[in-house]
């Protein structure tokens, strides 16, 4: 048996791309044996494939190839137990934040499916519901406003990444103007967050109490909303609810989503005691 291989005999031997061998070779860390000046063929020795392997073993646990190569040029028991131990630690941390956005998308997927309840539109509903947090950006809003740049305002007040955002974001109407039957303007902008995963400035997050609250969802978008807070807010008076805080509102199914606004959802929670 030759002792020597061709690079398409590596590549086949070895199941790994011809192209892969390549750059491998051109960052120095699997060179041929020797290369035919006259044909440019690239030979590998037989005893070269215990490297191979290795680089292979190593790249399967997801390890930098730079520190694949500073291992290989420095082989010694302690530098692999440190690479490994280094790499164990790279993993728990990917499996938490795996972990993390599995439940975000476990979340998402009960919300979607919560919301797109036909039966459950346009019901007046009295719940309590948990503790909650937010960050919020207090800012005038118009009804018809685009709420992109207020969104990327809050993205950078609440130190958060643009990919957490959508299906999150909410607008409240002040206690205040609830009283006034005011609804024509929002006072503020919010996303709900999960307690204690950040550092969030003091002046932005809000800690929003377990509560009894009157709630709505309906059709549409917040262009939509006024007629329904004069349901609730005219629910809570034949009830005899005080208003407790400011009104959130969260559209859950909008452009982002979906194309189709017959399919648009938003929901109105409005936060009341008892009398």
């Amino acid at each position: 048996m030759s002792t020597m291989f061709l690079i398409g005999e590596i590549s086949k031997l070895f199941q790994i791309d011809i192209r892969t061998l390549r750059y491998y070779d051109s960052i120095h860390l699997f060179e041929p044996a020797s290369v035919d000046e006259a044909t440019g063929y690239r030979y590998y020795s037989i005893d070269q494939f215990e490297r191979l392997n290795t680089i292979l073993y190593l790249k399967a646990l997801n390890i930098p190839l730079k520190e694949i190569k500073q291992f290989l040029d420095d082989r010694d028991v302690d530098h692999i137990l440190a690479l490994l131990k280094e790499q164990k630690r790279r993993t728990e941390e990917k499996i938490l934040e795996f972990k993390q956005i599995q439940q975000r998308i476990n979340k998402r997927i009960q919300q979607i499916e919560d919301v797109s309840k036909v039966e459950e539109l346009f019901k007046i509903r009295e719940t309590q519901l948990p503790e909650r947090m937010i960050v919020m950006l207090k800012q005038k809003i118009g009804k018809s406003d685009n709420l992109e740049m207020s969104i990327r305002m809050l993205e950078k007040n609440s130190n958060m990444k643009s990919t957490i955002f959508l299906g999150q974001v909410g607008l409240m109407i002040s206690i205040t103007n609830l009283r006034q039957r005011k609804f024509d303007q929002y006072d503020a902008i919010f996303l709900f967050v999960e307690p204690d995963k950040h550092q969030y400035s003091e002046t932005a997050k809000k800690s929003l109490p377990q509560q009894k609250y009157l709630t709505i969802r309906f059709i549409g978008t917040h262009a939509d909303a006024s007629v329904y807070y004069k349901k609730l807010l005219k629910h809570a008076h034949e009830k005899g609810y005080a208003l407790a805080d400011d009104a959130l509102e969260i559209t859950y199914i909008d452009y982002g989503l979906t194309q189709d606004v017959s399919k648009f959802v938003t929901e109105i929670q409005i936060p009341v005691n008892d009398c």
